[in-house]
């Protein structure tokens, strides 16, 4: 695991022993800087007006790392930065409330821009393959930090949580309960299980899912970030595989390669012809009838692509009922087989 020492300086601890790594936005530093010790107070300090922070924060990974504390800081300081005078000028403040906001300005409580609040998270977490390109992803770009989904002390954890409503879907498919911190501490510090973080911003998402036929990640056996990588990829909406290569992960049988091919599924990918959230039709097609589906690209009856007008063909009923390897073929040009 490696934790940050500062915007220029990461440390690693891989087993029983540390490894130092540099960091830097421009160049990297021939020798490690030291810091002056003067300006931390250590945890032990922050114990005496944060409990329950400290108790939670414990009990995470992040607790773990191994420290020079009269060199770099230690536990709390090196995500929030030195503390001292932050201390100092709350022993001084003593119930005066403008002197306690002007306390609270002197430490870092990620209380800032959220690309800000980010960036001390990525001091470390920079070197993960699943947060490379979070600086570009989506969520990045409309405000949302690592703090707006993770908890690195989650202080309500022990708490019960608010009676959710129950789907009507969860009634046939469900997983057990886990008591809420140890979901926390299990499940990478998400505030929430999945997929009620996700739903808290992506409602229209929500409701897709609420549809008839929809993925089973309402009842658990699937997740969001089994297909999204919420912290940025190179592909739209954030996929975590380009286009329907993220579909055939699970979907084997579609996958090919085949010697005819439906263009379309190449082109534009599995959602051509369905809604992976949900819809109301069967295969979570696009449309009710399979015929409609078709005709949406098949639409000219003169044209290469729709010989039945040509050749005297019936263009009633439905298209796979002779077109049935409409996914791809190995032996015929108009998947008849």
């Amino acid at each position: 695991m490696i934790f940050g020492i500062s915007n220029r300086i990461l440390v690693a601890v891989v087993g029983f022993a540390p490894v130092v790594l540099f960091y830097s936005s421009g160049s990297a530093p021939s020798s490690v800087q030291s810091v002056d010790s003067s300006v931390y107070v250590g945890s032990q300090a922050c114990v005496e007006c944060h409990k329950s922070e400290s108790a939670q924060f414990h009990k995470t990974v992040h607790a773990t790392a191994k420290w020079d504390e009269k060199k770099y800081g230690s536990g709390c300081e090196s995500c929030h930065g030195p503390g001292k005078a932050h201390a100092d000028a709350m022993k001084v403040a003593r119930g005066d409330d403008e002197k306690i906001q002007a306390a609270v300005k002197l430490i870092f409580s990620f209380r800032s821009s959220a690309a800000e609040n980010s960036s001390r998270c990525l001091t470390c977490h920079v070197t993960n393959h699943e947060q490379a390109l979070f600086n570009r992803s989506e969520h990045q770009l409309h405000g949302v930090a690592c703090q707006t989904c993770h908890a690195p002390h989650l202080v309500e954890a022990g708490r019960a949580e608010k009676a959710q409503p129950v789907r009507a879907q969860a009634q046939f498919f469900s997983v057990p309960d886990r008591p809420a911190e140890q979901r926390w501490l299990d499940n990478k510090l998400l505030r929430k299980p999945e997929p009620n973080l996700c739903f808290m911003c992506h409602k229209v998402v929500e409701g897709q899912f609420a549809l008839p036929n929809h993925h089973k990640v309402p009842e658990g056996l699937m997740k969001c970030t089994d297909c999204h990588n919420a912290h940025g990829t190179r592909n739209q909406p954030m996929l975590r595989k380009t286009n329907w290569e993220a579909c055939v992960v699970c979907h084997t049988e579609k996958r090919g390669p085949y010697v005819f091919e439906h263009a379309s599924v190449k082109i534009e990918g599995c959602v051509t012809c369905h809604s992976p959230h949900g819809t109301v039709s069967r295969m979570m097609l696009l449309r009710r009838e399979d015929r409609f589906l078709c005709l949406q690209c098949h639409v000219n009856p003169n044209a290469d692509n729709v010989p039945h007008g040509r050749l005297s063909f019936q263009t009633r009923g439905d298209c796979i009922r002779c077109h049935a390897a409409i996914h791809g073929s190995n032996f015929s040009p108009f998947f008849l087989n």
